[in-house]
């Protein structure tokens, strides 16, 4: 267990355990998969149930849906473009998103969607890279006509609906306006999702199929796509989303017949993965061997240092630090990270106990996927409830807070 300097004390592997226990016994989640590393060592905790109410153990090779901890995966698809020239962050990237062309932005963020002037610019790669490109979910604006009209056209995912395939996404999208000029502040999600769609029609692939062959496969992820084959859906766990005034637990996705028992129309790099402790594991691993895995380069050490190191300025991060800081009621504290690289957040202040430095993002499915340079070290927290109440989002607290107490030098 705990070797000196390079991992764990066994008196803090232990504590973990027991914090991670505790969430179990008391019910507020059914089970768990933890999976922390160092150095050449890593320790899988599999606690609880599959089910609120019982039945099958969790496992170390269970499969959860990912949520948005899909996106620091996702962008490795975007970086390997970028390595071969296939892509450059300063090309508009109207010759793929032909509907993202001619774009008008919103006078103001609240004002109708009409009342709009011309976009200053083009749309670049590195605008939808790094999330700047002028459409996302702003959670401080709730309520406007172009939040409505984002959802009325189903532009993102766990609406009542499914998204609509690539093209059809795709022009919806293309008949709003931007919130925001181009390069002019970090938004939430869409950007994710439309990462997916330039990887593919720049390939000529489906972002999956160009995921596995650049990624998943050489990494061995086997367990990582899009939906859980039939013959693996007992390996899915129901996804939980607690009534927040009961805490009763609701069944917002089920395994079998449910949103990823099957092929998804749209292939969403913003939250659309299925995956496992041990897969994740090996993707957050090649990032702090700098894009190796096994001898093998997966992605170029720059392009790994560009997603993981911050990419924002002050005033295009201000909104990502509104809703951490001024909605934290709402984010449970979550986003508290300073920056934001490519397809994920960034440390560039000490908010808690994890160093300036650290990588990664949480799912609003309970997920929780970091690496941290400085400590060579990885956790990875997975579990099958939804944030709808903060019961998740405070064991993803206590999981960080606990494992940076048993780094053992």
């Amino acid at each position: 267990m705990g070797s000196g300097n390079s991992g764990f004390s066994v008196a803090g592997l232990r504590r973990l355990r027991e914090v991670l226990a505790r969430y179990v016994e008391s019910g507020k989640v059914p089970g768990l998969v933890a999976l922390v590393s160092r150095g050449g060592e890593t320790h899988v905790q599999a606690l609880g149930t599959m089910r609120h109410d019982g039945g099958a153990p969790m496992r170390r090779d269970t499969i959860f849906r990912m949520a948005s901890t899909s996106k620091p995966v996702s962008m490795a698809a975007a970086m390997v473009l970028l390595d071969e020239c296939r892509l450059r962050l300063d090309d508009v990237v109207e010759p793929w998103l032909p509907e993202m062309a001619d774009r008008r932005v919103l006078t103001r963020i609240d004002g109708p969607l009409d009342d709009t002037v011309p976009a200053r610019r083009p749309i670049t790669v590195r605008d939808v890279l790094t999330s700047t490109f002028g459409l996302g979910m702003d959670m401080t604006a709730l309520g406007t006509p172009i939040m409505g009209a984002i959802f009325e056209r189903g532009l993102t995912p766990n609406l009542p609906v499914p998204m609509p395939g690539p093209d059809e996404w795709m022009r919806r999208l293309g008949e709003l306006p931007l919130m925001y000029q181009p390069g002019e502040r970090w938004q939430y999600q869409i950007s994710n999702d439309l990462v997916g769609v330039l990887v593919a029609r720049v390939t000529g692939q489906s972002f999956e199929e160009f995921l596995r062959e650049r990624i998943f496969d050489p990494l061995g992820m086997k367990d990582t796509g899009f939906h859980v084959p039939a013959d693996q859906i007992d390996r899915l766990p129901p996804l939980y989303a607690p009534d927040p005034q009961t805490g009763e637990f609701l069944v917002w996705d089920e395994a079998e017949g449910g949103r990823h028992s099957r092929p998804p129309a749209f292939q969403g790099g913003g939250g659309g993965l299925n995956s496992t402790a041990d897969d994740y594991h090996a993707y957050f691993r090649m990032l702090l061997n700098g894009g190796t895995h096994q001898g093998r380069r997966i992605l170029s050490r720059p392009a790994v240092e560009l997603m993981t190191t911050n990419r924002l300025t002050p005033e295009q991060n201000a909104a990502r630090n509104a809703l951490a800081t001024d909605n934290v009621h709402v984010s449970f504290g979550q986003g508290q990270h300073g920056g934001w690289g490519m397809g994920m957040a960034v440390r560039t202040y000490r908010g808690d106990y994890a160093p300036v430095g650290q990588f990664g993002w949480d799912g609003g499915s309970g997920t929780s996927t970091y690496a941290d340079p400085a400590n060579q070290l990885t956790g990875i927290l997975l579990t099958q409830v939804g944030l709808s109440v903060p019961d998740p989002a405070r064991l993803i607290h206590d999981f960080w807070t606990t494992l940076y107490q048993a780094i053992d030098d």
